[in-house]
């Protein structure tokens, strides 16, 4: 067996990845995560009160780390009986290896006035065996020099860009020094911090680690182990003052859904906060909510309010529940996208949709933070970019049940049509969707030809073409016949609206869709997991 080389930014005898996070009472207890080398068996945290010299000790947990390039030693210490609004020393590590000395404060008792940030997307890839991390590290400490009183840190998602591969850990908490040692860092699992490559080098092989192994080895220690069986660790919960927190991973939808509901009917806390990573009220032109919607979707109108990232823009929505979006934060949950917080431009194409009140297409090379300020029944939340402009500020008041700047959801006098929450716009104008004797009918021909889709229309007749999936639908009859057989409407096709053929909105499925009405604003949305981009052959 050869000898193992250490890789660079491998663990050592010196902690290193030191993070502090919220697993139990904040006002009481504060955990410490650190790494070092496999050989170093026993550590512990060394800790004072400011202002008193009684030194006390914490041993903490400790387990092995074996990844695809090193293997180390992961340490947990739950530092427990502290006093509340407290200021307390520290240092991690053994006899022989200690750290630094770093500080946090704990969390007063019925604490109803705080500020939090939250940053996502902060993935780098690059340089490939030694990811820079270093703006991202300034940018932070910025953040948090123009805002000390920041209780935690609480992330959107994709904190790594494959974490399944460790040198992308490793850049990831070079990007944090200075930072995580004074101020817990609570991570929400991305899709690309469960991704890794059979072949890294060459990013063969991609797959998706479920549950999260290597989120799970590190940070099983760190985060509350009150999540779902089977999901531990990627799904937590966590009180901060008067605020209800639950951290959601990206698998397990099901699973999930089932106990955040148990979770959340429980809950007594003012406010209900959910840190959700793909955006159900998404921006990208091609994108889906399939991952989670409808499937959790119990679950996410349980919330008042849910961070999410995944799309590098930032949006906020309408309250939304039951497919209704209202202005009222007492009848939805708003959905709050982030932008990234790393320089990261979107891959994806952003456009508004019907469901936001705000939106911003951060397609330029900068950073975006939000700072969150709790105060009672109170919110106020600010999106701002790393050159001081606001994006967005907007405040709910759960006391007089408005968000300010005060805007108002459409409610349409004639049934529109939304694909992907985009409006047709000039293609359906004169062509509005209708019901009749209970069933939703609808110019299918426009919503095939606006999502890219191939349409021939001929007597009495129209053959349409998306996703791969061709159907005929024919003046008159309640059967369409497509490349799978024939489906059964629930109606007959009819002649409408300036002489198109009106079919019934369930027809959808012939293209593998879905489609809901939102009675309160008087629209029909429709939806396809998939993210291709449809257009029409150019022979």
């Amino acid at each position: 067996m050869s000898e193992f080389v250490k890789p660079v930014r491998g663990s050592g005898d010196m902690p290193d990845h030191i993070m502090l996070s919220i697993r139990g009472d904040a006002a009481s207890s504060m955990t410490v995560t650190w790494r070092t080398r496999i050989e170093n068996e026993v550590g512990y945290v060394l800790y004072r009160a400011e202002g008193s010299d009684d030194v006390l000790r914490c041993d903490a947990d400790a387990d092995v780390f074996i990844s695809d390039i090193d293997r180390s030693r992961m340490f947990w210490a739950h530092l427990q009986n502290l006093e509340p609004d407290t200021k307390y020393y520290y240092t991690c590590g053994s006899d022989e290896f200690r750290s630094d000395e770093f500080f946090f404060t704990t969390a007063p008792r019925d604490l109803t006035k705080f500020k939090f940030i939250c940053v996502s997307d902060q993935q780098k890839g690059e340089p490939h065996d030694c990811p820079d991390y270093s703006w991202f590290n300034g940018f932070l400490k910025r953040v948090l020099r123009d805002n000390p009183d920041t209780r935690f840190i609480l992330t959107g998602g994709d904190n790594t860009d494959c974490g399944q591969h460790e040198v992308q850990w490793n850049g990831a908490f070079s990007g944090l020094v200075g930072v995580t040692e004074y101020v817990p860092f609570m991570m929400t699992l991305g899709n690309h911090d469960n991704r890794g490559f059979q072949d890294y080098v060459n990013h063969i092989g991609r797959y998706y680690s479920e549950p999260a192994e290597y989120f799970a080895k590190q940070f099983k220690g760190s985060y509350p182990d009150n999540g779902p069986e089977g999901w531990k660790t990627e799904n937590y919960t966590f009180d901060y003052g008067n605020v209800h927190f639950s951290v959601l991973g990206v698998n397990g939808p099901e699973d999930v859904n089932e106990w955040m509901i148990r979770d959340l009917k429980q809950t007594k806390q003012t406010w209900k906060i959910g840190a959700y990573h793909f955006p159900i009220c998404y921006s990208g032109s091609n994108l889906q909510n399939y991952d989670a919607y409808p499937v959790m979707r119990e679950g996410f109108e349980l919330l008042d309010l849910v961070f999410s990232g995944h799309e590098h823009n930032f949006a906020r929505s309408f309250p939304l529940r039951n497919e209704e979006l209202h202005a009222e934060p007492s009848k939805g949950t708003v959905h709050y996208m982030l932008g990234n917080s790393n320089q990261n431009p979107p891959g994806t194409r952003s456009v508004p949709k019907i469901w936001h009140s705000a939106f911003y297409v951060q397609e330029e090379q900068g950073a975006m933070v939000c700072i969150v300020e709790v105060d009672g029944k109170k919110m106020t939340l600010t999106a701002m970019m790393d050159d001081g402009r606001i994006a967005d500020r907007c405040v709910i008041d759960k006391e007089k049940n408005e968000i300010q700047p005060y805007a108002l959801p459409p409610r349409f006098n004639r049934t529109r049509m939304m694909y992907r929450g985009m409006d047709p716009g000039i293609m359906s104008a004169a062509t509005p969707c209708c019901e009749q004797d209970g069933v939703w009918f609808v110019p299918m021909a426009t919503l095939i030809a606006y999502a890219g889709g191939s349409v021939r229309k001929t007597a009495g007749k129209v053959d349409l073409e998306l996703y791969g999936h061709t159907a005929r639908f024919t003046e008159g009859s309640d059967t369409a016949q497509t490349d799978r057989g024939a489906l059964q409407l629930s109606a007959p096709v009819f002649r409408g609206e300036r002489g198109q053929l009106y079919i019934p909105a369930d027809g959808c499925r012939a293209f593998e869709m879905r489609w809901a009405y939102a009675p309160y604003n008087n629209f029909i949305s429709f939806e396809h997991e998939s993210e291709d981009r449809p257009v029409t052959e150019q022979p």
